[in-house]
């Protein structure tokens, strides 16, 4: 099996690069040219990896089982050989206890070795493919918040000219969702979870000052502003999403509709996988407004996993 893998890769100066993020909820991987700067192909598919984590804290054998199955389907999809690929993990690998032995299992039936990552990496990847895409788009990158709103965490990283700072804090959609046992409960538990954040940004604001804009990326915001755009999860286009502007009471009509829809309605809107979880989202999505003070977001695509893809083609 033909697989170079970061960090013991020895394909220098590659001419694609293959970045994969196994997240709290979604297997996600893309693969770039890295003369064009151009992303060829992309995969993606919900894994639920952190499905009963908050009950158990381990990743679960039918989540391993997803995990692998999505992997052999990714290697088909996008095509490893001769590529350079980093596979990177976060916030559920993070918490779960049997991290080692999932992550061996994983090896072994799908010849990726995956590395857990601190939420510190994780913010520097994300903002590096955040940053690149707001200047292809001829937007000002300078002087943003950046929220990531993930299954298992949540990141807020504030870029300024001249420094940048990032914290990752434990709140996702999926742990949310699963501690609050039930949607009437979520707004309840969300509320004991903010405090952390509002200290961290009360703070950093009262040294730093206040950044220009608001960005936000991953699976809550994209599915909104899919939303706005008339898409659903089949007719998803990443490309589009890039640059939408959202305003904080788009947020509360998206979940009236999606609150409104019937279970299947809601599966083709967000996908199989998320339906039970975008409600949660949105409450974290509307409560970083407030405790950042803006009004507006604007929505962009990239993430972690074009953030390893990029990095890698940058060494």
């Amino acid at each position: 099996m033909s697989l170079q893998n970061h960090p013991k890769s020895k394909i220098q100066n590659p001419k694609f690069t293959i970045g994969i993020d196994l997240g709290s909820n979604t297997l996600r991987g893309v693969k770039l040219d890295c003369e064009s700067g151009v992303f060829v192909a992309e995969y993606e598919k919900i894994v639920r990896t952190a499905d009963g984590l908050v009950e158990s804290g381990r990743i679960s054998e039918t989540a391993v089982e997803r995990i692998v199955s999505g992997m052999k389907e990714m290697r088909e999809s996008l095509g490893f050989d001769g590529a350079a690929v980093r596979a990177v993990t976060t916030e559920a690998m993070r918490r779960a206890a049997n991290r080692k032995k999932v992550l061996r299992r994983i090896e072994e039936e799908s010849g990726i070795r995956f590395e857990i990552i601190d939420g510190e990496e994780e913010a520097r990847l994300t903002l590096l493919a955040v940053q690149r895409r707001l200047e292809r788009l001829g937007e000002p990158a300078d002087s943003f918040v950046l929220a990531d709103i993930g299954g298992g965490s949540t990141e807020l990283i504030f870029r300024f000219p001249h420094a940048t700072f990032s914290r990752s804090f434990e709140l996702g959609i999926v742990t949310l969702s699963q501690e609050a046992g039930s949607w009437e409960s979520v707004p309840e538990v969300l509320e004991r979870k903010i405090p952390p954040l509002r200290e961290y940004v009360s703070d950093l604001y009262a040294r730093a000052g206040r950044p220009a804009r608001f960005v936000a990326t991953a699976g809550t915001p994209t599915i909104v502003a899919a939303m706005k755009l008339g898409m659903n999860y089949a007719s998803y286009d990443g490309r589009r999403i890039n640059g939408t502007v959202l305003r904080k009471e788009e947020l509360r009509g998206a979940l009236e509709r999606l609150l409104a829809m019937s279970p299947d309605e809601r599966r083709v809107a967000v996908g199989v996988g998320r339906d039970d979880l975008i409600a949660a989202g949105i409450l974290i999505f509307e409560a970083l407004y407030d405790l950042l003070g803006f009004d507006e977001c604007t929505v962009i695509d990239d993430g972690l996993r074009e953030g390893v893809a990029l990095a890698l083609c940058e060494r």
